[in-house]
């Protein structure tokens, strides 16, 4: 896994984790439910980038 790819991924993870709770706190839904996507993509992205560095060896 490259070093920007996985900055990349942990920092999705990160600004969707924070955009979840702020969200949840002040009751937007929708701002929620898109901190959760960006969280999950995030996610994805770093188990897409652990597949591929498990081929490689």
């Amino acid at each position: 896994m490259s070093a920007g790819e996985k900055a990349k991924a942990k920092a999705e993870q990160l600004v969707g984790k924070t955009v979840r709770k702020a969200a949840l706190a002040v009751h937007k839904d929708a701002l929620a439910a898109k901190g959760a996507a960006l969280e999950a993509r995030g996610k994805m992205r770093g188990a897409k980038e652990g597949t591929k560095d498990s081929f490689k060896r």
